[in-house]
């Protein structure tokens, strides 16, 4: 079984991963995670537009407050999820299918674990928790009916989901990963209108949350399928007997995954932060703060979708020691998104107004959206480097420098910007705190990956023939 496997992994890994142009091999591998990544956006959308048209500002805040709990989870999906991804695409790269395989089943396991450790904790403190995200007396009751659904019964399939599409796409299968995770959101899209609205089941902000519960549900089940047909092509496992605690494969996982665990804790903490100074000026102000940030994220995810799309690709050819071809799909992605960003910065900058009046028919929340819509925007062709720097120091391995990046962004740049920015321009300046940590961190990240470039990036046995070419 095991040289079957091998077999058919080196034919399918070889065309792929070594032989097929950069362009080709990168947009196979990341335009169906940009697909499935836009496809999750526009469901969360789907949350914010179907409440929305409930015109009931407290339904609507809701789903914003209850957020950075949704974004905790990606904590737990970047530990095991990013974390196993990285090792198995290195394996595979160095031929080694028995740490594949375990890494694979580690990943797995745990974040089972962690997820319904997650949902018994929310449980269990829901009380401080609802005070912390911001919930006052009118928003705290849909807030919880919310974060029943989604979190404190649907943690764990919301995780496993998102992290079994990680261990399939680490195998460069990113056409199943992305049918898988768009299988879930799509009909989430479909469930949400029925559980929300009064002409369905009329549940508000708690059937958005039901039907994300069962939207994440079937998202599982079609990877377990998926799995078992493919038991025999695949080198993704989650035999229970693979499972287990070796030094070599947790320090492997956890080095790129802790890391990148605590950038999306970081990234909890500024929304928390962002939604404590949004709540005393109103329901209206946090339902627009909402608003702006989702339809943001539409652009983010895109460049989000390609950092990870292309970053088996990079883990791969780096452990082949093919530095070159590593090289030149970094320098494809970074030619193909940046470009993208500045666009629809001036896009989103000039239409804020009706964009954001097509969520909710609310003179104050549109007036309150369109300006924080103009300040979010703004730092989108910056974050996008940022992410394709974390996204390349992820694949190499090198967590302690993704970490370093998650710490300048938030703690140093990003949270201080927030306090900063309020207290000179209250409410209005929030939106701008991203822009400043995210001009300053594009900066480092042109800086750090020339370093890799030099250091890595070139052919084994080449000199320093290629030390001249830069990010410019």
């Amino acid at each position: 079984m095991q040289g079957g496997r091998k077999k058919v992994a080196d034919d399918q890994k070889i065309l792929l991963f070594e032989k097929l142009p950069i362009p080709k091999a990168v947009m196979q591998l990341s335009v169906p995670t940009v697909l499935s990544s836009l496809v999750m956006v526009i469901y969360n959308l789907a949350d914010t537009y179907f409440v929305g048209m409930m015109n009931d500002p407290v339904q609507n805040a809701a789903v914003t407050l209850a957020a950075p709990v949704l974004l905790a989870f990606n904590a737990v999906n970047n530990l095991f999820g990013v974390g196993s991804s990285s090792m198995m695409s290195r394996a595979l790269g160095s031929r080694d299918y028995d740490k594949v395989g375990r890494s694979s089943a580690f990943g797995f396991y745990c974040s089972l674990i962690a997820g319904l450790l997650f949902s018994f904790l929310c449980f269990s403190f829901r009380g401080p928790l609802l005070r912390v995200l911001g919930a006052d007396p009118s928003t705290v009751a849909a807030t919880l009916e919310y974060l029943r659904w989604t979190v404190m019964c649907g943690a764990a399939p919301a995780i496993l989901n998102v992290v079994m599409a990680y261990m399939v796409r680490a195998e460069g299968a990113s056409l199943h990963a992305s049918i898988g995770t768009m299988s879930g959101c799509l009909l989430n899209i479909i469930l949400d209108p029925v559980f929300i609205l009064p002409w369905g089941l009329n549940m508000g902000a708690a059937g958005a949350g039901l039907a994300t519960f069962l939207s994440n549900c079937a998202a599982c089940c079609y990877f377990f399928v998926l799995l078992y047909v493919r038991r025999k092509k695949t080198v993704v496992c989650i035999s229970p007997r693979k499972f287990g605690f070796r030094k070599e494969i947790v320090l492997g996982v956890c080095g790129v995954g802790v890391p990148a665990a605590i950038q999306n804790l970081l990234n909890v903490t500024g929304m928390t932060i962002l939604n404590n100074f949004t709540a005393p000026f109103g329901a209206h102000a946090v339902a627009a703060m909402g608003i702006a940030q989702k339809v943001n994220m539409v652009p983010l995810q895109v460049a989000i979708g390609f950092s990870q799309g292309v970053m088996p690709l990079i883990s791969y050819n780096y452990a082949s020691k093919n530095r070159e071809r590593m090289k030149a799909s970094i320098m494809f992605t970074i030619r193909t998104i940046v470009p993208l960003m500045v666009v629809v910065s001036v896009l989103f900058s000039a239409g804020a107004g009706p964009i954001i009046s097509a969520f909710m028919k609310n003179e104050d929340i549109i007036a309150y959206g369109t300006r924080f819509l103009r300040g979010a925007c703004l730092c989108l062709p910056f974050l996008c480097m940022d992410f394709i720097a974390v996204g390349v120091f992820q694949a190499l391995g090198h967590g302690r420098k993704a970490l370093v990046f998650a710490i300048l962004r938030k703690i140093l740049l990003e949270i201080p910007a927030l306090y900063v920015l309020n207290f000179l321009f209250p409410l209005y300046g929030l939106p701008y705190a991203q822009f400043v940590a995210e001009f300053v961190l594009s900066i480092a990240s042109v800086v750090m990956l020339n370093r890799i470039f030099k250091s890595e990036g070139r052919p084994a046995g080449q000199k320093d023939t290629g030390e001249q070419e830069s990010l410019n």
